[in-house]
Parts: structure tokens; sequence; C-alpha cells
């Protein structure tokens, strides 16, 4: 996944001609692999890629990760590595052998873990290592508790620097400040745009939230979408609802 049409710029003429689905991430936010496999399978042909979270990941474990891909099915396999680098690396060195096409470390690792993460995805170059800036559960009062100085914009700017710097294809982070990573950093890399609700859905525990027509417009490569759909009663409409928004 980490070739094109996933790492072009959004406002390119490319862009345009990709189908949507190769935007739309599903969240399997659930904890046994027999939900899992049930939204997948109302989802159908709506969406090409999974994420696999910590809940999903550490109730069932790999084999359902195996199992999505044995399926045709992409994973985005969002664990947010972060420890030594030697750690990460040995972590990442696994993730690849499952098959996942998309994961993510934490940037504010910083360059030496960093480098190691991408370092042992290059074993398979299509594996797209993400780095995650900031989350988008947390505001600008969050991060001053923790020490961390400036706005979350001047925040997620530095991390994502530091990211592409170190050799991630793409970074993690709100539509709130994707548009300015756009602006200073380019469009040769993924922005993945999690705390993505359709208008009128509730935002659950996420703060910094947009439409997934508002992400598409801010330049995000891809939307992760999870209750929405999953919760929906039908899955598969509710999809192709939101494929309609980012087309």
């Amino acid at each position: 996944m980490g070739s094109l049409p996933n790492l072009i710029r959004n406002d390119s003429p490319a862009a345009r001609g990709v189908d949507p689905r190769e935007r739309l991430i599903v969240a399997l936010d659930v904890s046994s692999a027999a939900a899992a496999q049930k939204i997948v399978a109302a989802v159908g042909d709506s969406a090409l890629t999974y994420k696999v979270g910590m809940q999903l990941y550490t109730a069932v474990g790999p084999q359902i990760v195996r199992d999505l891909v044995a399926s045709g099915r992409r994973v985005f396999l969002d664990l947010k590595y972060h420890d030594i680098p030697n750690t990460v690396g040995a972590a990442v060195a696994e993730a690849e052998k499952l098959g996942v096409s998309m994961l993510t470390v934490h940037a504010t690792g910083s360059s030496k873990m960093l480098r190691a993460a991408v370092d042992a995805a290059k074993v398979r170059p299509e594996l797209t290592v993400l780095a995650v800036t900031v989350l988008t559960s947390l505001d600008g009062h969050d991060i001053e508790t923790i020490g961390v100085r400036g706005s979350v914009e001047d925040s997620v700017l530095r991390l994502a620097t530091l990211a592409l710097a170190n050799g991630c294809q793409g970074v993690v982070t709100s539509a709130r400040e994707t548009s300015t990573l756009r602006a200073k950093l380019g469009g040769h890399f993924a922005i993945v745009n999690p705390g993505v609700r359709p208008a009128g859905s509730s935002v659950g525990d996420q703060v910094r939230v947009v439409t997934p027509a508002e992400a598409i417009a801010s330049g995000a490569s891809h939307i992760v979408v999870g209750r929405p759909i999953t919760e929906a009663a039908d899955p598969a409409a509710e999809a192709r609802a939101i494929l309609a928004q980012i087309s």
C-alpha cells in the first residue's frame, strides 16, 4: 500500500481518478474474531482496508490479521509502536511477516526508533510506515499538561517533519492539521485522518473531529471510520454513503 495511488497528493489530477475505496479504512474496534468477520462480511466490497488496533489484536492475536490478508483484505495494523529502537524494529519485522499493508509507530519515539521501524519494513517496499503525531483525543490543554509547549498544530508539524526526515512514508493526524502539513511539507506522503465522523454522528471520545469530505478536502490520503459504519444498521450502505462524500 505504500505505492501510488496511496501517496499521491489529494489535489492532483491523478488523485481525482482514484477509487474512493483506496481512501477508506474501516476500523474493526471489536473484541472477537467473529465480530470482526461479521463487519467485514457486512461491508462487503464497499471497503478494501481494515484497521486492526489494540483492542482486537489484544483480544484475539495475530491470527485475525492473517485471516484478513488471506481473504484479500488489506490490513492497517494500528498498534502505535513506541519503545527502544531494537524492540520496535523487531516488532515491525514481525508485522511485515503477517502481510500488513500499513502500520503505525509513535513519532515521539524520535529518530533512531523511526529509522529502525523504516529499516525493518524495507523487506517489503509496499509496506507503509506511518508515524502518529498527536492523538485526535488530545487538545492544546492536554499537550501542555504533559509538558509540550506550543499549539497542537506546532507539535504535529514538528513531529511530521521528523518522521518524514527519517523515512516514514506518511503520518497520522487529524484533518485540522492536514492542510498545514500539505502546505508546509508537500504532497509526496500519506496522511491518514482518524477521528472522522459523518455529519450528525456522535464524536465519542474524539476531540479534533471532521467529516469525511472535510478530511479529503484538507489533503488526507486516507480516512479511518469506525463506529458510524460498524454500528450502522446497514454497514455497507453507510460505507457507500461515505464513499460518495469523498469521491
